[in-house]
This record gives C-alpha cells, structure tokens and sequence, in this order.
C-alpha cells in the first residue's frame, strides 16, 4: 500500500549548506594554540545554529499544519539556558513537555492510526537533530575551554620567563 507522507523527514540536501561551513573532520588535527581552537568553536557553533534554523524552516512547518495541529500533543522549539534550542514535544496548553507526551499520543486510540508513521518520522528526526545539536554546541565549548586554558598556560609562562613573546596564540 503506498500511503501519502504528511511529514516528510530531512534529506541530505537539507544538510549540504551546513557541511560546507565546516567539518567536524577538524577534531582530530594539531590545533595551534587558542586561535585555531577559537576559530573552530566558532564554526561548531555556526553549524548548530544552521540546524537550528533548518528545524525551524523545515520541520517545525510541517508539524505545525493540519492535521498535526489538531492533535493534543505538538512538535515545538525550547531555547534553553545554555543558549541553544531544542525540539520538544509539548501539550497544547504549554503545561507538560516531554517524550512521554508523544509516547501518550501514539498509545492513545483517538490518535488516528493513519498518523503513527508520521509520528515516528517526526520523533526520529527530532531525536536526531537534538543529537547532533548538543553534539556540536558541547564540541564548541570544550574547544572554548582549552582555548582559555591554553592561553592560562602561556600567561603562565610568560610570567616565569618576562618573555613578551610568549603571548598566547
């Protein structure tokens, strides 16, 4: 049986502007001092928020509209504290959010069972997004974090030695 797709989940052409601003390929290579590991944070935090705005224009749309939109349960965005945002599944009155929610929604016999695939689409590609969401915004902050302790150590070094030169990368 070849049903209609309500959802359709993110292709790789989704994806192609983002690998171009970098590459997480720069993991493994020997920084060059503080500068080098800037710059790379920099680019980690660039691709999340560019999947971030990719949720946003691409799957936040479609989970939107009718006939998702009439369900008790709805796919939305939370900006959290650290300063990044996440797909959650909340009720429509904004009191509960969660997984549990949606694994309600799709226990439920009111849920139409012509739904439940796209469901599962949905829920998969917002588990996947978070992933690789928190995957780069924590690779960008440990990367801040040696950047700053290497400079610490130059400093460090720079105070035994009254080298000028010895300033940090």
């Amino acid at each position: 049986m070849n049903r209609q797709r309500r959802f359709e989940p993110l292709e790789q052409g989704a994806f192609q502007a983002l690998e171009h601003t970098a590459s997480l390929k720069g993991l493994l290579k020997p920084f060059k001092g503080k500068g080098s590991l800037e710059d790379w944070a920099s680019h980690c935090f660039a691709m999340r928020d560019g999947l971030i705005a990719v949720a946003q224009r691409r799957v936040l749309p479609q989970a939107r509209r009718p006939p998702f939109s009439r369900l008790p349960v709805q796919l939305a965005q939370q900006s959290t504290g650290a300063g990044t945002t996440f797909l959650r599944w909340r009720n429509t009155d904004r009191s509960a959010m969660g997984v549990a929610l949606w694994e309600a929604l799709i226990a439920d016999p009111m849920t139409p069972a012509s739904l439940i695939d796209d469901l599962l689409a949905m829920e998969e590609q917002r588990l996947v997004l978070n992933m690789q969401i928190s995957l780069l915004h924590s690779i960008a902050h440990q990367a801040e974090e040696c950047a700053a302790k290497l400079a610490c150590a130059h400093l460090a070094c720079q105070r035994r030695s009254g080298d000028p030169s010895r300033q940090p990368r």
